[in-house]
């Protein structure tokens, strides 16, 4: 078996990281040097002064994305500041352009509180024609996304509160017709109410989902637990998109339901809780690097169909089938990511999988299927141009 971690190790420090600027323009002689810098590039500092719409005819503004972080959530690590984050924006940034075509800067901020951070997005803003917040953790990284979407007239974008939601919806539609059930039958039970969870949970609503039970930290999320719940988890539960039940702990929430969405800690679903699910039942763990429950128990528990975040089993759950392609239409819209938005990529990425291919093993397209970032393009542009 490979070892990935060594790999990973060995070809960062090869490589010293995964990007490189690259010039589109060349510089040959006496006349390239003339219009590329002085004196040729005065003019159209000129034309931009009198018109900075014109930054989008002029300058890498038009297709150019800004991959942003404070460090406070990385992947599965945590908390481990801006100079540990650059791999993973890194990474982000090369996927933005493997699979979008979008050009992007990594930048990694020294500043965790929101204030200062919002202040560095607004200010450096005009070079990007969108804004990729990554790994800010909840639920200070929503109150960071609607501050900058009121200041900014550039598409902002969190890909940890959106991108999983989106994946996450499009396998619920696949899995519901591969288990001939109605999505709006689907009786849902959620372990994880942060960043991802709580959009994951508006996105089921807008599916037609009747009746999602959630469970996090604090225990059931209910009437009763209101108090040791951030406002944007009690707000859905104000709004009934969290279902109220009397219900103790999460064995009892998972009870009976059709589908269980993880986006919580490794091991906290157990091989009885799954036996005690509808038939066919339906598992996403998506809890990284670990799942909630090890493939392999889920499996001898009689799952029907399973999904991970990880690459070496079915089902991946991963957000590269999303974001390229929807900044790849934000460029050219420069509309904010709506409920709209989101729900119509969703049902985009779904449709990508043929109905005669469709299987346990393989509700969502696999994240190399290269019509996926174009289908979410055409998607996007249709919805801006109604």
């Amino acid at each position: 078996m490979k070892d990935f971690n060594k790999i990973a190790l060995e070809l960062h420090k090869k490589y010293q990281g995964k990007l490189s600027v690259e010039g589109r323009a060349s510089v040959k002689d006496q006349d390239d040097l003339s219009w590329v810098y002085t004196p040729g590039v005065a003019q159209p500092c000129k034309e931009i002064f009198k018109d900075r719409e014109k930054m989008y005819d002029y300058t890498l503004k038009s297709r150019t994305v800004a991959v942003i972080t404070d460090g406070s959530a990385v992947l599965g690590l945590g908390n481990i500041g801006a100079e540990a984050s650059i791999p993973v924006m890194e990474g982000k940034s090369l996927l933005l352009k493997e699979f979008g075509g979008v050009d992007s800067f990594l930048i990694c901020v020294q500043t965790q509180d929101p204030d200062e951070f919002v202040n560095v997005v607004k200010n450096i803003a005009p070079v990007f024609g969108g804004i990729n917040l990554e790994d800010i953790s909840a639920p200070k990284c929503i109150d960071v996304e609607n501050r900058l979407k009121e200041i900014l007239d550039i598409p902002v974008f969190h890909d940890d509160q959106h991108g999983t939601a989106i994946i996450l919806g499009a396998a619920v539609l696949n899995a519901a017709k591969v288990a001939n059930k109605k999505v709006s039958d689907l009786v849902i039970s959620q372990s994880g109410t942060g960043a991802a969870g709580i959009n994951i949970i508006k996105m089921l609503k807008q599916l037609g989902v009747k009746e999602i039970r959630a469970f996090n930290i604090n225990g059931v999320v209910n009437s009763s637990t209101k108090s040791k719940n951030d406002k944007y988890v009690n707000q859905l539960l104000d709004d009934k998109i969290i279902h109220d039940n009397d219900l103790k702990d999460l064995a009892d929430i998972v009870k009976g339901s059709d589908v269980f969405i993880g986006v919580s800690v490794a091991n906290i679903l157990t091989e009885d809780m799954i036996k005690s699910m509808n038939d066919k039942p339906i598992v996403f763990a998506m809890a990284n690097p670990d799942p909630e429950i090890k493939p392999e128990l889920a499996k001898n528990a009689g799952v029907y169909i399973l999904g991970t975040g990880r690459s070496d089993y079915p089902n991946q759950i991963n957000n590269v089938l999303a974001f390229p392609g929807i900044f790849k239409a934000l460029l050219v819209t420069r509309q904010q990511v709506t409920d709209e938005v989101k729900l119509a990529t969703a049902k985009a990425i779904a449709s990508c999988v043929p109905e005669n291919e469709l299987s346990p093993d393989k509700v969502i397209p696999n994240p190399f299927d290269k019509k996926v970032p174009e289908i979410i393009y055409e998607t996007l542009l249709k919805i801006a141009n109604k």
